[in-house]
């Protein structure tokens, strides 16, 4: 019987339909969606985890429950929903690169009402972003939840931007900053910050966010590595090596690795954030990066269990 839980991941759980270099007459279906692969990228480390989300009892939904359970991830605040499960389509270019259309009309996982969320759940930290916090007509309920916990729980975020289904942009924006204002732990790729502030510095809004109370803010490249913002220092962490099938889940798993090396050296919590180094730091991401590579080296979201890091 698996532990109760110190981390929690909310957000969507999805099908992943992967079109490999064009051939879309046989797509694979993968387990995804950003929240579903940081609990389960955190499953497989070993942490103790929980995924908040809407199950649908479709075939989908059933592979979903499988594929967390299997991952030693918690489903003890799992919602049972009506709706049929989304789809996104995953076409792979020969590069690895993937690009996403989404099938989320009337599906399961924008659908949270206030009594589907637990309260006072008594966690170390939460992880949220992507679509479930942004999309109508449950995101607003994401977001009351993820306030009102921040002022005792470590909230990590990762904006995770699909523009397709943001809307307006400035709509979009005022909702981030309102996200900031409650997250300890930001994680945001270059190519986020670009759709969100066209044209601004990567280094400028982190600086800001640090000194409106962010605890560590990171800024992941790719290939060229990640720009890290911790312990009044700024750093630049390289990129670990991978051998490239697919780039897809790749920022998920970087950012559940974070949050794993976080709790098991003790600063997770926001007391003990508060203490985190520029050192520590460095060693978080620079795990967290090798994370990534692993999963880079696989098609689909598919992160590594512990024993397989070397």
């Amino acid at each position: 019987m698996l532990s109760f839980p110190r981390i929690a991941v909310v957000g969507e759980a999805l099908i992943d339909l992967e079109v490999g270099h064009g051939d879309a007459r046989h797509p694979v279906a993968h387990p995804g969606g950003s929240p579903m692969n940081v609990a389960v990228t955190l499953g497989r480390l070993g942490s103790e985890v929980a995924f908040l989300g809407r199950l649908s009892a479709d075939a989908f939904g059933k592979l979903l429950r499988t594929h967390l359970a299997e991952s030693d991830v918690n489903l003890r605040w799992i919602v049972d929903a009506d709706e049929p499960t989304s789809l996104a389509i995953v076409s792979v270019a020969p590069s690895g690169s993937a690009s996403y259309a989404f099938h989320v009309a009337g599906t399961a996982d924008w659908q949270w009402q206030d009594a589907e969320l637990p309260h006072n759940p008594g966690l170390d930290a939460v992880h949220a972003g992507s679509l479930a916090i942004a999309v109508e007509p449950g995101g607003p309920v994401v977001e009351r939840w993820l306030a009102d916990l921040g002022k005792t729980t470590t909230i990590s975020l990762d904006p995770n931007v699909r523009p397709a289904l943001l809307g307006d942009r400035d709509a979009y924006r005022e909702r981030l900053e309102r996200w900031l204002a409650f997250a300890a732990i930001v994680k945001v790729s270059d190519e986020d910050l670009e759709w969100i502030w066209p044209g601004a510095d990567p280094a400028e809004l982190a600086a800001d966010w640090i000194a409106k109370g962010r605890k560590l803010v990171i800024v992941t490249r790719g290939g060229d590595g990640s720009l890290v913002w911790a312990g009044g220092e700024a750093f630049a962490v390289p990129a670990a090596k991978a051998d490239m099938v697919d780039t897809v889940g790749a920022g998920d798993s970087f950012s559940g690795a974070l949050l794993d090396w976080l709790d098991r050296n003790g600063r997770l919590r926001r007391e003990d954030l508060d203490r985190l180094t520029a050192a520590e730091a460095r060693d978080a991401v620079a795990f967290a990066s090798k994370v990534a590579a692993v999963t880079c080296s696989r098609a689909g979201a598919n992160p590594p269990w512990r024993n397989e890091l070397v």
